[in-house]
């Protein structure tokens, strides 16, 4: 399992957005020039990260994307699952049904599923719901709370300027 550099790219950019005032919107632009990350790749990202509920677009010359929601509403799992899609992980093909030892491939119906699969999918819901207990506000709250006040000043510098 390996999630896509997306996935990095919107924890990265989410996460300099909580700190933005009521009402204050950050282009793509500023996002990678602030990360040094590709401005088509980040448009990508937000675009997923648009439809996924997590940021909202605002149209206009003062216009940008802002947080959809607060920051202690959106879980690591939200933040992921809006780059990478809902599915499982794993996808059991039931390849289980061609061997050649089974003579009736019929029996292996919702009753009789595949272990594997029902293991698995099990260990990814736990894998899920860890992630669903940290927020996006929790990440910003340990990070930024261990910056020094040079770094927290320069970060306040950089918001009046976007």
């Amino acid at each position: 399992m390996q999630f896509s550099i997306g996935v990095e790219y919107a924890f990265h950019s989410l996460f300099y957005m909580v700190g933005l005032p009521k009402g204050k919107t950050v282009g793509i632009k500023q996002i990678a020039e602030l990360n040094a990350i590709s401005e088509t790749y980040l448009s990508k990202a937000f675009a997923k990260l648009r439809k996924g509920g997590i940021v909202r677009s605002i149209p206009g010359v003062k216009g940008g994307y802002e947080l959809a929601r607060s920051a202690e509403d959106i879980s690591f799992w939200d933040i992921i699952e809006a780059i990478e899609g809902p599915s499982f992980f794993f996808q059991c093909a039931e390849i289980r049904k061609n061997n050649i030892f089974v003579d009736d491939p019929s029996v292996f119906t919702d009753r009789c599923p595949c272990l594997i699969k029902v293991v698995i999918q099990e260990a990814e819901e736990l894998f899920r719901e860890k992630l669903r207990t940290r927020s996006l506000r929790w990440l910003y709250d340990q990070v930024h709370g261990e910056f020094p006040e040079n770094k927290k000043d320069a970060i306040t510098q950089w918001i009046e300027t976007i």
